[in-house]
């Protein structure tokens, strides 16, 4: 069994967009662990704000198998993959960490970069996985937190009662 950790994001219906992402991963992998959740603004382009948090699960399916899975629940929610890079999301899921592995291919970079800059991901990555070591800087995700720039991306915890 793979341990998995995705990072959740929405910026479009978010409520209803994180509530049936993880609805969605409950149905696949049953036992999630679900950090809170954070209220931040856009990164790289004017818009509204995001919800984002990130998720642990383990699983068996293979990384291509599980990638399949998660396209396929951004797009039952409405992602527009025609847009720019950097624009509104109904639903974003992206794959962080599989176990320990590091892999860079065209497709898939793994530890995911976003961990080491943006807040967003970081921040609620050290809530559920402070203590692991990342394969890469072989750090803590708190020790990496603690020293993260946390003026640069200001971001606030809510509390979201997700809508069913």
């Amino acid at each position: 069994m793979a341990n998995v950790y995705l990072s959740i994001g929405s910026n479009i219906q978010r409520n209803t967009h994180i509530t049936s992402g993880i609805d969605a991963l409950k149905s696949r992998y049953k036992s999630i662990t679900c950090s809170p959740i954070y209220e931040s603004i856009a990164i790289g382009f004017e818009g509204d704000n995001f919800y984002n948090l990130v998720t642990y699960f383990s699983t068996s399916d293979s990384i291509e198998t599980l990638s399949k899975f998660l396209t396929k629940v951004e797009d039952e929610n409405g992602r527009d993959r025609n847009g720019p890079k950097f624009g509104p999301r109904t639903l974003d899921l992206d794959l962080l960490l599989y176990d320990d592995q590091i892999i860079e291919s065209d497709t898939l970079i793994l530890p995911r970069p976003e961990i080491y800059t943006n807040a967003f991901v970081l921040r609620p990555l050290a809530d559920i996985a402070g203590n692991l070591t990342d394969p890469i800087k072989k750090q803590s995700y708190q020790e990496l937190w603690l020293s993260f720039d946390q003026e640069k991306q200001k971001l606030w915890p809510i509390n979201l009662k997700p809508s069913h």
